[in-house]
This record gives C-alpha cells, structure tokens and sequence, in this order.
C-alpha cells in the first residue's frame, strides 16, 4: 500500500497559515482565489462584516473563452476587478488560497492588474 499524501488537507493547512497573516478591511478588502480541476473562482471579501463585495467565476451563465484554463483565470480575473471597481474598490489584499503562485493562480492575479485593481 503506498502511502499518499492529502493533497487537500495540506493546501486547507497552508490556506490558514496564510489567513492568519491576510485579512480583508472595508478600505482594502480580501481577493480569495479558489480552483478546482476545470474551474476557477474569485472572491472580494469585507473579513469585517464577513461579506462578498464582488465575485466572478468561469462556471457563470454567459461566460466563454476560448483556450486553456489559465486564459479563462486571467479572464475572470479582468471581471473580478471590473465588478470590483464598479463597487468603488481600487486596492485588495490578495489571498492565493494555499495555492502556489503559479499557473492559473497568477493568472487570475495579472487579469486583475489589468482590470485596474491595485495589490
């Protein structure tokens, strides 16, 4: 029997360590990134009063892209901060999720940048 590790457990482990340190205020609310195997989803969170201010995912009615999942994060990253910055929101906290910042995680970060989000 081979002995695997909980890759789920380790990325829950690594995603509280890092909550510990980042927190969300009304003046620079938290972006959470969550990604699952075929989709990606982005949150921008008020920790103060435990609300989404905006959010957007590639799994919405009347999203498409075409190419690979790392274009669809960067994707939802530009309408993440579109719906952000139609709130009034011009600077976030990034929260990778214990994700590495890699890969689609960045994507998503850099399509924010370029939808005018400061972090």
């Amino acid at each position: 029997m081979i002995n695997r590790p909980n890759t789920k457990a380790q990325r829950l482990h690594r995603h509280k360590r890092v909550r510990g340190k980042v927190s969300g205020t009304p003046e620079r609310p938290r972006l959470n990134v969550f990604r699952s195997e075929t989709n990606i989803y982005a949150q921008v969170i008020d920790d103060t009063t435990g609300k989404t201010l905006a959010s957007a995912s590639s799994l919405e009615k009347g999203f498409s892209h075409d190419g690979t999942k790392t274009d669809a994060a960067r994707k939802v990253g530009k309408l993440v901060a579109e719906r952000a910055k139609a709130k009034g929101i011009e600077a976030v906290v990034f929260d990778r999720g214990g994700y590495l910042y890699h890969g689609r995680v960045k994507a998503l970060a850099e399509g924010a940048r370029e939808g005018g989000l400061q972090f």
